[in-house]
């Protein structure tokens, strides 16, 4: 998993579920059958009930599996011999792409640091003026924008009067954060770019805000409930959905892989944190799961002086484990739940954000979704004196 300090990666988590990964022209008809073929699943929920109200996260924990039916993917609470038997029908049902493990997924924030080149104004965040979209003239006006986290503070003043879309993927828990970590990224993607009398933090102030919990007040989740965020986004008609998560996992997951390429045929771009393993320079750590994707844009995080963040993880061999672009992600200001209003924070999970606003910015400005989003997303990129394994295309900019 990753977590929120600065010790090393420790073993990745699972939660004893298993992920399976349904061919995409496969019929709902068909995955169920291939469950309900598992002795012990009987109750089976389906996105397909719901639209795009999604499955309730109740039943999501309830039920001997889930089908998102969007992005064909499953998730079934089996064990012991049942996965044997899951896998074997997965070697004799045509349907059926993968079945791998499920893993529990954290937020990726990192302690502060102290390098300093840019600094915050009194009037807007360091990294507002490094991705230029101080001077852009564009807002996010017609975007939306999924931020799946830890929720968001829905009495925070400085939204107030903003449409805001919520729906909590965690049992028994609200879309109102109780971590923080949400709504420091929502801040920054889709936040005030000016204030009256503060300091403006946000990328695309105009966007439509959809906040997905994925993630505990505890800043903790599983892949069950990021597929599930990732298919309500979907079924919402968002153009880019944002991702501050993920788990040390170095190998990609074929669930997220399969999701990520379907999202691009529908228009969406999916942003997710490269990861914060790193501890430069002895170790240079690794891209992990879900960024590790091929389909998913990974992002890096910068100092303020430009250069690599110490915890920013670098690209890896494996296919999917390439860094493709790099953004602000140390002493990121942005806001925080009341009463603290607002926080300064680093991590690519700060990085994250600022390039889902800027990917909004450019849905606006040239109406490109999808596969086009990010190749004008990326040819767009300042080009840094960083190795490509570390800042991918480079620094993220406004058109």
């Amino acid at each position: 998993m990753m977590t929120d300090d600065a010790d090393g990666p420790v073993e990745a988590e699972t939660t004893g579920r298993q992920i399976i990964t349904f061919t995409e022209d496969s019929t709902h008809e068909e995955r169920v059958a291939a469950l309900e073929s598992i002795s012990g699943v009987t109750s089976i929920a389906s996105s397909d009930e719901t639209g795009p109200e999604a499955v309730p996260a109740d039943e999501l924990e309830s039920a001997d599996a889930t089908i998102f039916e969007r992005i064909g993917v499953a998730v079934a609470a089996v064990e012991g011999a049942q996965v044997e038997a899951l896998e074997e029908v997965a070697r004799q049902d045509p349907a059926i792409v993968a079945v791998e493990p499920e893993h529990v997924v954290h937020t990726l924030a990192a302690p502060l640091a102290m390098e300093t080149h840019l600094a915050d104004g009194r009037r807007h965040t360091w990294g507002l003026q490094a991705t230029r979209a101080l001077a852009s003239q564009f807002d996010g006006s017609g975007v939306r924008v999924a931020v799946l986290d830890t929720g968001f503070d829905s009495n925070h003043p400085d939204f107030a009067g903003r449409t805001i879309i919520g729906k909590s993927f965690v049992a028994g828990q609200a879309v109102q954060d109780g971590n923080g970590h949400g709504t420091h990224c929502v801040g920054t993607s889709c936040g005030p770019r000016n204030l009256p009398n503060a300091r403006g933090y946000g990328v695309a102030p105009k966007a439509a805000i959809f906040v997905g919990k994925v993630l505990s007040n505890q800043g903790s989740g599983s892949d069950s409930t990021i597929l599930a965020g990732i298919e309500w986004a979907l079924a919402n008609g968002c153009h880019v959905v944002s991702m501050s998560l993920g788990a040390d996992v170095p190998q990609p997951v074929m669930a997220y892989e399969a999701v990520g390429q379907r999202a691009l045929a529908a228009g969406t771009l999916i942003i997710a944190a490269a990861g914060n393993n790193a501890r430069r320079p002895a170790d240079p750590g690794f891209v992990g799961s879900p960024a590790n994707s091929p389909s998913i844009m990974a992002v890096a995080a910068l100092a303020s002086d430009l250069r690599m963040a110490a915890f920013s993880a670098r690209a890896t061999v494996v296919p999917g484990g390439a860094i493709d672009i790099a953004a602000p992600g140390v002493d990121v200001y942005s806001s925080w739940p009341m009463p603290d209003r607002y926080n300064t924070i680093s991590g690519t999970s700060m990085a994250t954000p600022h390039v889902a606003g800027l990917a909004a910015l450019i849905v606006q400005s040239t109406a490109k979704t999808g596969k086009e989003l990010w190749k004008t997303l990326v040819d767009g990129a300042e080009v840094l004196p960083l190795p490509q394994v570390d800042a991918g295309a480079g620094l993220a900019i406004a058109p």
